[in-house]
């Protein structure tokens, strides 16, 4: 298992942004991140696919009431990735006073 660190593939943006929401819920429409993040569908999707490669994201389509909508969840891999990633980030920025 690698050190923890910074995880490239959590830290780009767009990916960074959509860990956030997702490790606040347990799942959230694909719509409601698109939109916050104010990208397009595919620059989205595009990053859901490289973390979902990665095994931290996971989706899950439904069909209600004749539309299609798109769930995802970050998978537990998902969470513990995100909790290193945001330690690693705490340490960069508040370094311990030794």
């Amino acid at each position: 298992m690698p050190e923890p660190g910074l995880d490239p593939v959590i830290h780009a943006a767009p990916r960074l942004k959509a860990m956030a929401m997702l490790a606040a819920v347990d799942v959230v429409e694909f719509a409601r991140i698109r939109d916050a993040l104010e990208v397009s569908d595919s620059v989205l999707s595009k990053h859901l696919a490289a973390l979902n490669e990665a095994g931290y994201v996971e989706n899950r389509k439904l069909l209600s009431a004749g539309r299609r909508t798109t769930w995802l969840a970050l998978t537990p891999a998902g969470r513990r990735a995100w909790r290193s990633h945001v330690a690693a980030l705490r340490a960069l920025i508040e370094p311990d006073d030794e």
